[in-house]
Formats: C-alpha cells, sequence, structure tokens
C-alpha cells in the first residue's frame, strides 16, 4: 500500500500565489490615508500571516488601537473585490494538481483564511470542485496550529493522518501537521521571511518547487 494517500496543501504561499492581490489592498488602504505604498517584497513576507500582519506592517500599530480593526476590514473589503485579479498558482503547480489527480491520490485545502474569501478564490480559478475538502479559518472553533482543522480534512478526504502530507510555508503549518500526526513539507518557494528557521520546524521534507513534491512522494 502507498504511504501517502492524500496532499493536503496551505492556501496563501503554497498552492496559490497571492501576495499580488493582497499587496495591491494594503497598498490602496494606504494611499486612502495619504501613506507611502510599502514594497512588494515587504508585503510577500507577511502575507501568510494574514490581514492581522498586513495591518501591522502597514501603519505601524497594535492590535489594541482603535483604527486597528477598521482598517483591517477596509482592507479585506477591497481584497475581496480583487481576490482572483493576480492570483495564480505557483508556476508548475497546476501539473502537481494534475499529476496527483492521473496518479490516484486526492488533494485538499487547509487555511486560516476565512471562507468567504478562501471559496470564492478557489472557485474563480476552477480549483473549488476538485478539491477533495476545503477547511478554512472559520470551519471549525479552532485553526492552525491546532490539529482539529487538519483532522477534519484528513475525514473530508477519506483519509487518516499517517496517509496524509501537508505542505505549508509557515511554521504554524508544519507544527499544525505535526500535531496532527501527518506527514508534513515545507513549501520553501512561499513566503517565508529572512528570520524563519524552516530547518527547526522538525518537517518530514523541504521542497524549493511544487514540482519537488512529486519527487518527494516518488522516493517515499
Amino acid at each position: 500500500m502507498r504511504t501517502i494517500r492524500t496532499v493536503l496543501f496551505d492556501l496563501d504561499g503554497t498552492l496559490l500565489d497571492t501576495a499580488p492581490d493582497l499587496a495591491d489592498a494594503l497598498n490602496a488602504v494606504l494611499a486612502e490615508h495619504h501613506r507611502p505604498p510599502r514594497s512588494f517584497e515587504e508585503i510577500r513576507g507577511v502575507v501568510s500571516h494574514g490581514g492581522i500582519a498586513l495591518i501591522r506592517l502597514g501603519f505601524e500599530l497594535d492590535e489594541s488601537h482603535p483604527d486597528f480593526q477598521p482598517l483591517r476590514q477596509r482592507l479585506l473589503a477591497l481584497y475581496c473585490d480583487n481576490l482572483s485579479r493576480k492570483t495564480r498558482p505557483f508556476p508548475g503547480m497546476d501539473e502537481v494538481l494534475d499529476q496527483l489527480e492521473t496518479q490516484g491520490y486526492n488533494w485538499g485545502v487547509v487555511t486560516n483564511k476565512p471562507g468567504w474569501l478562501t471559496d470564492p478564490l478557489l472557485k474563480d480559478l476552477g480549483l473549488f470542485s476538485r478539491a477533495a475538502c476545503v477547511v478554512s479559518g472559520d470551519t471549525l472553533m479552532t485553526r492552525k496550529p491546532h490539529p482539529a482543522p487538519m483532522l477534519f480534512a484528513c475525514e473530508r478526504a477519506g483519509s487518516t493522518p499517517e496517509h496524509c502530507v501537508y505542505v505549508g510555508d509557515a511554521r504554524r503549518d508544519i507544527e499544525a501537521g505535526r500535531n496532527a500526526g501527518m506527514h508534513t513539507l515545507v513549501a520553501l518557494f512561499g513566503y517565508l521571511q529572512a528570520h524563519d528557521r524552516p530547518h527547526e520546524w522538525h518537517a518530514d521534507g523541504m521542497i524549493q518547487a511544487p514540482s519537488d513534491l512529486l519527487a518527494w512522494l516518488t522516493r517515499l
């Protein structure tokens, strides 16, 4: 029997390159408040950590500041209106998904992004109906790195943790997969920051490009 039956992906920075649209949304909010734009490279590094991290970066505010939540809501509203304008799967990911399906694997998504953003984005890109499961940040009461979303995804995909591999680009992704008893891979092509130390995350492997996932499965 093959060891892996199901491949689960983080969304931002792993399955999809969402940074361009999120960067545009943040810079639009900054422009509305007569602030200079942030560089794409600055923004790219924090995209995996969501809207809170983006507002912290752009406005240098703490979450306790009274302006913080209104700014975050404005960011998300602008982003929602332009979810898939520039967002695409990472280069090579379309071919990886095709190969997974051809070889008899199923695949799904586990993300901390809320469902009202996750589902329409995946539908826009023609991926929602292909996924065996889509678990968003508000599907359950807990989010990554808690194992519950991972285990729920596993159940939805008709698999078990020991037969799943989770691919992500943040420490909490690897912690979530490990907490659930899954194999884990770090997507080095994702939104890692300079201070990240993925070799200390105790993942089962690291991949430099989406196609490396197929090679890892073959070796396994």
